[in-house]
């Protein structure tokens, strides 16, 4: 049996730098990450080599920047969106806990978009305000008592050291499984991203469109954890409601997509 894409990952992280190794079965130019708004008419593809720079510089700036730390936790207050997707691995690269739509007043720092900027004004710590524009824009006026990320990220280094190692032991999740609060360890993020990998029949050649949130385990599963731990892909969607089926059926056709999760 052939084993399993990155078997020796252990954080969330590690399965997004098996994408880079040499001789890796998964190529690190093709499309990793593409991101459609269909408010805006905005498409955004990155590859696994233009995500993991994002993540880097990202990640820098958590560490060197916001001073977080290992074990520090962060409350994303963030939709299904390319951006979010890169500071959940920007998170797990750190050793941060990352916590979607956690209570900011909980937690060292929260991370918010245009949507949540009000509950996160009551986080203590360091607050960080995602425009979600086109093209990673700024805001055309930063929210007070925020940094806003677009400003603050592109002078961050490409290349990411934690200072301390990552332990895959430690809390790197809180999230909602089964209608259930669940704190789940690096080590445990993986296996259960392998294990939806495994139920929803992925490999390297998917391309999984997801329009679910990352509010719970199982929009997390679909539009990031379960393609990362396959070495496979993800169209991630947002305000599609409106779309015909035929409009639908045009984008899995241009994208090449395997598998459609939500609607």
């Amino acid at each position: 049996m052939t084993a399993p894409f990155a078997a020796d990952a252990r954080t969330p992280a590690e399965l997004l730098q098996a994408f880079l190794r040499p001789g890796s079965a998964a190529d690190p130019s093709r499309p990793l990450v593409t991101f459609y708004d269909d408010s805006t008419g905005e498409r955004v593809e990155l590859s696994a080599k233009t995500f993991d720079n994002w993540v880097a510089k990202t990640a820098n700036l958590l560490q060197d920047e916001l001073n977080a730390s290992p074990d520090d936790r962060a409350a994303l207050l963030l939709p299904a969106h390319w951006q979010s997707a890169v500071w959940l691995l920007a998170c797990w690269s750190v050793g941060v806990v990352a916590v979607p739509q956690g209570e900011p007043k909980d937690t060292e720092l929260v991370v918010s978009g245009p949507d949540g900027l009000e509950a996160a004004q009551e986080c203590p710590g360091e607050r960080v305000a995602l425009a979600l524009r086109p093209l990673g824009g700024r805001f055309p006026q930063r929210p007070d008592g925020f940094l806003d990320y677009a400003a603050e990220v592109p002078g961050q280094g490409d290349r990411f050291a934690p200072y301390s190692p990552v332990d895959p032991q430690a809390v790197a999740l809180e999230t909602v499984v089964d209608g259930l609060p669940l704190k789940l360890t690096g080590e445990q993020t993986v296996a259960l991203a392998r294990e939806g990998a495994a139920r929803l029949g992925l490999d390297g050649g998917s391309r999984v469109l997801s329009t679910l949130s990352f509010d719970d385990w199982t929009g997390l599963e679909a539009g990031l954890l379960a393609p990362l731990a396959a070495g496979a892909s993800v169209v991630l969607c947002r305000n599609s409601g409106q779309l015909t089926e035929d409009q639908w059926q045009s984008r899995i056709d241009s994208e090449r997509v395997t598998l459609r999760l939500g609607r």
